[in-house]
């Protein structure tokens, strides 16, 4: 059947979060190569592109995408579109292959080993290694070994190497921030310090905006050591606040407590400000709802963002048989969300640096752009709030 053709109205903002949500849970089949991040620490099988102009990483290589009903297609004036059987419900432009990937270092190791750019921004992970992979401690959703062992990273980044590859991205691809996480060691600072060190030689090399990710440290202090350092945010992902959720999918994490995790997070809003700390939670790995809503409302009640995005499994890791959770599960979360850091003041356009500013693999920036978040310019639309 043949596409119809462009709509003469362009999708609310509104539709554009909910298609948004409807890929990432079912993901989207692509006819060309399209520009991906596979592995890692965080969200994988992430195919980069831009929905209405809207960033967005959504799934395109796992089994599952074949069954998805939307269909990225080529149009007749050479752009793109994404299409639900012969409906075509949103355009699409794919993020380029960036330039700096063709560099290397003097000792011969190519810039996209050391940091890959996600749409705008430049990240790594400087530890590729953890001290809970292998082992009975292991994150069930995390592939942090899986980019190690297939030889698309190194082990070990060091300050300078990040410092020249975000220069480097910056110049020839307009990165807009730097997003640096990293392992966890079996050090008391849980490689904070390290991370921080690598942040401040982004920070001053480049003077793009840096945020760091880590575990809690076991001495808080190690959280103003960083802020010392001038970067200028912070993660520290909790991953679920379904206590028995977190117990099974990530015990070593699990093993601190959530009491410790909001004593960790105040002490870094001390230290960064309201909405420069933020928190991974992932949704579709058996956890309540209301449970993860509320625990969301009292992290941004401490001015915390809580980044909420949908399982991806990763190929590789403990979960990789999963399917990402249902669209319309992800979506109450998201209507529950964005009305409350609103009310509080609180947005991804006031967030620096990370995953929390750069919102591509959640709908919940989306959804702010529906709420009606204009302060830097982007549409608004009303929220329809679920009860």
């Amino acid at each position: 059947m043949e596409p119809e053709s462009a709509p003469s109205v362009p999708p609310t903002a509104h539709e554009v979060a909910q298609l948004i949500t409807a890929l990432q849970s079912t993901g989207l089949r692509v006819e060309v190569p399209i520009g991906a991040r596979t592995g890692g620490a965080g969200p994988a099988d992430a195919g980069m592109l831009y929905i209405e102009g809207v960033q967005t990483t959504v799934p395109t290589s796992a089994v599952y995408v074949e069954n998805s009903p939307y269909a990225l297609r080529g149009e007749d004036d050479g752009g793109w579109a994404v299409y639900e059987g012969s409906q075509r419900l949103a355009s699409a432009t794919l993020a380029p292959r960036p330039a700096y990937y063709d560099l290397t270092t003097d000792e011969g190791i190519p810039y996209w080993q050391i940091a890959l750019l996600h749409l705008d921004s430049v990240a790594s992970t400087v530890l590729q290694t953890c001290a809970y992979w292998g082992n009975d401690d292991q994150c069930a959703f995390c592939g942090i070994g899986v980019t190690l062992a297939n030889g698309r990273t190194i082990a070990k980044k060091t300050p300078a190497m990040l410092a020249e590859v975000a220069v480097a991205a910056r110049d020839l691809d307009g990165a807009v921030d730097a997003t640096l996480t990293t392992g966890s060691t079996a050090t008391p600072d849980r490689g904070a310090l390290y991370v921080g060190r690598c942040g401040e030689a982004v920070k001053v090399a480049s003077g793009l905006p840096v945020q760091v990710q880590f575990e809690p440290p076991a001495d808080l202090d190690v959280i103003d050591r960083v802020a010392d350092m001038g970067v200028d945010s912070v993660g520290i992902h909790v991953e679920s606040f379904d206590p028995q959720v977190l117990a099974r999918v990530a015990p070593g994490k699990a093993r601190w407590g959530l009491d410790a995790y909001f004593t960790a997070w105040e002490r870094a809003v001390a230290a960064f400000g309201p909405g420069q700390v933020s928190t991974y939670v992932i949704l579709g790995m058996g956890e309540d709802e209301q449970v993860t809503v509320e625990g969301c409302k009292r992290a941004i009640d401490i001015g915390v963002y809580p980044f909420v995005v949908p399982l991806r499994p990763v190929p590789g890791s403990l979960m990789e048989d999963l399917l990402p959770p249902p669209k319309e599960a992800v979506e109450a979360v998201y209507r529950q969300i964005v009305p409350y850091l609103a009310l509080r003041g609180m947005s991804a356009s006031g967030v620096a640096a990370g995953c929390a500013r750069c919102q591509a693999c959640s709908g919940l920036g989306a959804f702010e752009m529906a709420e009606g978040d204009s302060r830097d310019g982007r549409r608004t639309l009303p929220l329809v709030i679920s009860a």
